[in-house]
C-alpha cells in the first residue's frame, strides 16, 4: 500500500470541514455536552469490521458520533477547572506537527522540531525573566512538568549528601523531606507519589492560600537531611502567589531545592503589571507551567524548566549505542529534558503562539485574562446575595451564595442550563462556585452572558 499524497487529501479535507464547523459553533452552542459517555459509546461500540472502510467516511463517522459528547471547552464561556482555548496559529501549527510526524527526541533525527523547541524555550525564559542558561523541556502537562522539576530536585539534594540515586535507588538512602503549602495543587502530591517520595510535609498558609514564610522557616529548622521546598505561583482558588523572595531566600539558606508550581500563574511574570507579585522567582531551582492554560496552545503541552541543565540531563538522560547525537551538544537533546523518549513536537505550537502574539501580545493576553476575572467579580458582587470570597489578584474568582446547600444548587442549575460552564469546589471551609478565566477569546458579550447566567441560576436555586 503506497502512501500517495492523494490518499490523504480527502480525509484531511473532511477533517478540516468538521473542524471549522466545530469552531464556528462555539459562540452559540451550549457549553455542556449533550450526551453522556455511555450514550456516545452506543454509537461507537460496534464489532471491529472485517474489512477496510474509506478513510474519509471514517472521519465523517468520528466527527458525527463524537460531536454530541464534546464539551465546548474552547468557548469563551467556559470557566471550568483551568483550561484555556487555542490560539489560531497554535492550532494550525499543531496540525502541521501531526502531518510532519516527527519523533522529537534527537536533534540529529529531527533538526527542525528540535531547533523550533529550543527557540520557543528561549523565548519563554526571556518573557518570564528566568535564567537564560536554564533548560526547558516540553511535557504532557502541568503534572509531568512538576514531576520533572521535583525529579531534578530529588537527584540534586541526594547528590549533595553523597547518595548515588542512579546506582542505589531510594532504598536505604536518606529520606527527602518535601515542604509544601497547605493549599498546593494535588498534582504536586501526585508527582511526589510517582517519585517515591511519599506524602509531603505541609506548611501553614494564609486566608488566600499563600504559604506563610515564618511557618516555612520553622519547618526548615526542624528538618534533618535533604529537603525540597515546593512553592506556588497561582493558587487554584484565589489565584494568589506565595511570597517568592522571602521563601526562596529562607529555603536556600537551609540548602533546599526550590521548585515552583506555576501551572497558570507563572505567566504573571510576563506582565509588567503583575511581575512584582513574583519578585525573586528567578532564584528558584525549577519551575513548572502549562502552555494550554494561560498561553492557549492545544493539548497537551506542559513546560518544565530547570536552572541547572547538568542536573536535569543527568536525571533524564540515558546512554545507548544506537542513538545518534549531533555534534552541537550545548543545547542538549530534547529527550534529556523530559521523561519520554518518543513524543510529538509539542513545543512547536508554543513557538507559533508566541510568534503570532509577540511580546506585547503575550502581555496583553495575560492582562486581558486578569481584567476579565476582575470584571466578572465586580459584576457578580453587585448582585445581592452573591459573595466574592477571594482577593481577585489574577484569573481566579470564588463565589458563594449563602449556605453551602444553596451554593451547590446554584452550581447544579448553572451546569444544567449549559450557557456557561463554571465548576463547583470547596475552599476555606465553604462550598463555592469557582471561575477560572483562561480563554483568549472571552469577550464583552461572553462576560455579560456569564453574569446573566449566574444571576439566573441564583434566582432559580433560591426559589426552589
Amino acid at each position: 500500500m503506497a502512501a500517495l499524497p492523494d490518499a490523504y487529501r480527502q480525509p484531511l479535507d473532511r477533517a478540516r470541514e468538521h473542524s471549522l464547523e466545530w469552531l464556528a459553533s462555539l459562540p452559540t452552542r451550549q457549553v455542556r455536552p449533550q450526551r453522556t459517555a455511555d450514550q456516545v459509546a452506543e454509537h461507537f461500540s460496534i464489532p471491529l469490521p472485517d474489512g477496510p472502510t474509506d478513510p474519509a467516511a471514517v472521519v465523517d463517522e468520528l466527527a458525527g458520533f463524537a460531536e454530541p459528547g464534546l464539551m465546548a471547552m474552547p468557548s469563551g464561556r467556559f470557566y471550568g477547572w483551568v483550561i484555556g482555548g487555542t490560539l489560531p496559529a497554535a492550532l494550525a501549527s499543531d496540525w502541521l506537527v501531526s502531518a510532519w510526524d516527527q519523533n522529537t527526541a534527537l536533534r540529529y533525527a529531527s533538526p527542525a522540531t528540535a531547533a523550533i523547541e529550543q527557540v520557543a524555550g528561549d523565548w519563554i525564559l526571556d518573557l518570564l525573566g528566568l535564567p537564560a542558561t536554564a533548560d526547558v523541556g516540553f511535557t504532557t502537562g502541568g503534572t509531568v512538568a512538576n514531576f520533572v522539576g521535583l525529579a531534578a530536585g530529588r537527584k540534586a539534594v541526594l547528590d549533595a549528601v553523597g547518595w548515588d540515586l542512579d546506582s542505589n535507588g531510594l532504598t536505604g538512602g536518606p529520606r527527602v523531606t518535601v515542604l509544601v503549602g497547605e493549599e498546593r495543587h494535588a498534582s504536586v502530591d501526585l508527582a511526589l507519589r510517582y517519585l517515591g517520595l511519599g506524602s509531603p510535609t505541609t506548611v501553614a498558609a494564609d486566608d488566600q492560600g499563600r504559604l506563610i514564610t515564618s511557618a516555612l522557616t520553622d519547618a526548615l529548622a526542624s528538618v534533618d537531611g535533604p529537603v525540597i521546598v515546593c512553592l506556588q505561583a497561582g493558587n487554584l482558588h484565589s489565584g494568589a502567589f506565595d511570597p517568592m523572595n522571602e521563601t526562596i531566600r529562607v529555603a536556600h539558606e537551609h540548602g533546599a531545592w526550590v521548585h515552583v508550581d506555576g501551572a497558570f500563574g507563572l505567566w504573571a511574570a510576563a506582565s509588567p503589571r503583575y511581575r512584582s507579585t513574583l519578585d525573586g522567582i528567578d532564584r528558584a531551582d525549577s519551575w513548572a507551567t502549562d502552555a494550554h492554560k494561560t498561553l492557549n496552545v492545544p493539548y497537551d503541552c506542559g513546560i518544565a524548566i530547570v536552572a541547572k541543565p547538568s542536573v536535569l540531563r543527568s536525571t533524564f538522560g540515558i546512554h545507548t549505542d544506537y542513538l545518534i547525537h549531533d555534534d552541537a551538544r550545548g543545547p542538549g537533546d530534547p529527550w534529556e529534558k523530559v521523561p519520554e523518549l518518543s513524543r510529538r513536537a509539542r513545543g512547536v505550537p508554543v513557538w507559533a503562539a508566541l510568534r503570532s502574539l509577540g511580546r506585547s501580545g503575550t502581555v496583553a493576553l495575560v492582562e486581558r485574562l486578569v481584567d476579565t476575572a476582575a470584571e466578572l467579580a465586580a459584576g457578580l458582587s453587585r448582585v445581592p446575595g452573591i459573595e466574592v470570597l477571594n482577593d481577585v489578584v489574577f484569573t481566579q474568582v470564588c463565589l458563594a451564595f449563602g449556605p453551602d446547600d444553596l451554593t451547590r444548587r446554584v452550581t447544579e442549575q448553572l451546569i444544567a442550563d449549559g450557557s456557561v460552564w463554571m465548576s463547583g469546589s470547596h475552599w476555606q471551609g465553604r462550598d463555592i462556585l469557582r471561575i477560572s478565566v483562561s480563554n483568549w477569546s472571552t469577550d464583552a458579550d461572553d462576560i455579560a452572558t456569564s453574569i446573566k447566567a449566574v444571576r439566573h441560576a441564583f434566582e432559580v436555586a433560591s426559589s426552589a
